[in-house]
């Protein structure tokens, strides 16, 4: 079976899944903690949430290709949601499209480098506060349905 008939097949196998499976272990490298689907409360849902130590919240937006990168501009509402905005992409993808307000990181399905710092516009602490303990409460969610997956959550 083809690459590709396996991703259809199984979603996990999916470019921008394994994309961000190599970011996460790339901040988790890093000492952060990341969450995939966060649903930020104006309806959209990033890729990648990341948290670092300090508090800080990083939002990345995933594009396995030019076409999922032109044909997605909703990456513009994320920005009030965290300190710092990312492009992550494989490395074929041309860096020069990757808008300069927002950090680019490269990737594959095992690992990922940042090649350009994202500019920091720090969170209200109101704002921060809620990220986080929505980070929180979807992180002890997911934790719950894995251990418990009867539970109904």
């Amino acid at each position: 079976m083809s690459d590709l008939l396996r991703a259809v097949r199984d979603p996990m196998l999916q470019p921008g899944v394994l994309l961000a499976r190599g970011i996460a272990r790339a901040f988790n490298a890093l000492g952060c903690v990341t969450l995939t689907e966060v649903t930020l409360a104006n309806g959209r849902r990033a890729d990648l949430m990341v948290l670092d130590g300090k508090g800080d919240i990083l939002i990345v937006e995933v594009k396995s290709s030019i076409e999922d990168f032109r044909s997605d501009r909703k990456w513009t509402e994320y920005r009030e949601f965290c300190d710092a905005l990312y492009f992550a992409v494989p490395d074929h993808f041309p860096s020069d499209l990757i808008p300069s307000e927002c950090g680019l990181i490269v990737a594959d399905r095992f690992q990922a480098e940042i090649l350009r710092a994202a500019p920091v516009i720090r969170l209200v602490p109101a704002r921060r506060k809620a990220l986080t303990l929505r980070f929180a409460q979807l992180a002890a969610q997911r934790l719950h349905r894995l251990t418990d997956p009867a539970s109904g959550l």
